[in-house]
């Protein structure tokens, strides 16, 4: 702990492993209160956070106590504020909070160890900056607040002028607007099963047939030939599709070379990257949050569920 003491000339303590860097060197004494002397034997920084770090720090031989005086910290342009239960050290010229310091007993003392300022609520406010109201009335336009302002529509509102002289962030992300996926004119598949486009569908609000809720579709790119399966639970994905490449490819009498899906956890696990390591096929993965680059089989997904009113 340091005690602010305003009848202390220069910042000083009797422990050197406060010092984050010193330099020894017997310059002098330090004269106390009752006349007795202590010798100086050098001089450093004290940092003991990130936050906050102490210049010109004397290293005084007996000191028993750490002291910070106010006059050099004054000295260093910082402004201290002394209330009923704490004093507050900050910029002079900018007001930004350096460190807290508690009131124990009669006694204003800072802990460096513990420079958290959670029990500081609000420190500094301006109610004079335009861009400031702007973003807490949700943005609102500059001429609207000019509306409120000359109307008196907001207790609070300050009396000033708001002019759109910057560009705001989240006006201009809010309004930015996505480019779309531009469709293709060929198919870039020559034969059947090259390349099949699964999705999973559900769970929809209508049973199926055979009382199940989800539904898997696969397209093949070639011929949008569609298949689709119902199913009762997420994880039989890979047994309907593993029983499904029997059938098609003996039917076929050709091999499916590649799969395409989402990172939906009922094909990204690893049952399904064995089979595919096994029996050659690359399962390849559209990116996260971008379904167009599985559009082939999201368009018919998207019309199921507009069968079910979803």
């Amino acid at each position: 702990m340091w005690y602010l003491d305003s009848g202390c000339s220069r910042h000083m303590t009797g422990d050197s492993s406060k010092f984050s860097k010193i330099s020894y060197k017997v310059s002098g004494h330090v004269t106390y209160g009752d006349n007795n002397k202590g010798k100086i034997l050098g001089s450093g920084k004290v940092r003991s956070s990130s936050v906050v770090e102490i210049e010109d720090v004397l290293l005084v031989d007996g000191l028993k106590h750490n002291l910070l005086s106010i006059s050099q910290l004054c000295d260093k342009n910082l402004k201290v504020t002394f209330e009923a239960h704490h004093c507050l050290i900050c910029h002079a010229s900018t007001n930004e909070l350096v460190f807290v310091g508690k009131r124990i007993q009669n006694i204003y003392m800072v802990d460096f160890e513990n420079t958290s300022f959670d029990s500081i609520a609000c420190l500094f406010s301006k109610n004079d900056e335009p861009w400031i109201w702007h973003k807490r009335l949700a943005p609102i336009h500059m001429g609207h607040l000019n509306k409120l302002v000359s109307k008196k529509l907001v207790i609070g509102l300050p009396d000033i002028k708001f002019k759109s002289d910057k560009l705001c962030d989240a006006c201009q992300k809010g309004k930015q607007v996505k480019s779309s996926f531009k469709s293709k004119q060929h198919i870039s598949t020559s034969n059947p099963l090259e390349l099949l486009h699964m999705d999973l569908f559900g769970p929809s609000r209508t049973r199926s047939l055979g009382g199940n809720f989800y539904a898997l579709g696969l397209v093949d790119d070639y011929s949008h030939f569609t298949w689709t399966f119902f199913i009762s639970c997420k994880s039989d994905t890979f047994s309907v599709f593993r029983k499904f490449a029997k059938i098609v490819q003996n039917e076929k009498d050709l091999k499916i070379k590649s799969i395409r899906s989402d990172h939906g956890g009922e094909f990204q696990n690893e049952s399904f990257e064995k089979f595919c390591e096994n029996h050659g096929i690359s399962h390849n993965f559209s990116a996260p949050r971008t379904p167009q680059q599985n559009g082939v089989v999201e368009k018919k997904i998207d019309l199921w569920k507009s069968w079910q009113g979803q």
